[in-house]
């Protein structure tokens, strides 16, 4: 029998299990810096950063609804307590803590300070790479659209509103003032 090629994200995969208590060696790309690793094979993405010092990936339900954890994994949003780190290897991961950050994280930083979108600040990091994602990806959504991908992540203290109105002033910002 012939062995299939797997691919994740693209990326080819090593198609050998691991046993849940063997340990992989990774390369992960974070924020562009290669960031070597050693984790168990049951380690989920949000525990490899954060065991790293990148706390700005949030844990909250690790159970992928809340959106707390929300990553950048080859440009798009994952939820990271929900993705292995054996998973990311090879693939560009973006979080929160990027210096110098991307055009849309810089806006969006910006934006949900002057538009009041944070209280407590724990969902914040995962509000702001699921929405630098959209902005990438989807420089016009509309309102919209825009709404119906934040709706995807969780906010106790300040509502939707103001997130809303933050990530729409932060597009207008990246599309030169129109938007």
């Amino acid at each position: 029998m012939r062995e299939v090629p797997m691919t994740y994200a693209g990326h080819r995969v090593d198609s050998a299990w691991l046993e849940p208590d063997e340990h992989a060696d990774l390369d992960l790309v974070v924020n562009g810096r290669s960031v070597p690793v050693q984790v168990p094979a049951r380690c989920t993405l949000a525990d490899a950063l954060r065991e790293r010092g990148l706390t700005g990936t949030r844990l909250g339900c690790e159970q992928g609804s809340c959106g707390a954890c929300t990553i950048l994994l080859d440009g798009l949003p994952v939820r990271s307590c929900l993705t292995l780190a054996v998973q990311a290897e090879g693939c560009a991961l973006e979080t929160a803590e990027q210096a110098p950050p991307s055009p849309e994280l810089s806006a969006l930083r910006r934006a949900f300070h002057e538009h009041g979108a944070l209280q407590c600040g724990f969902c914040t990091s995962g509000f702001l790479m699921l929405a630098a994602g959209l902005l990438r990806d989807e420089p016009d959504a509309g309102a919209a659209r825009v709404r119906e991908v934040l709706s995807a992540n969780l906010c106790r203290c300040t509502g939707g509103v103001p997130i809303l109105r933050a990530v729409l002033a932060a597009q207008r910002e990246l599309n030169g003032g129109h938007a």
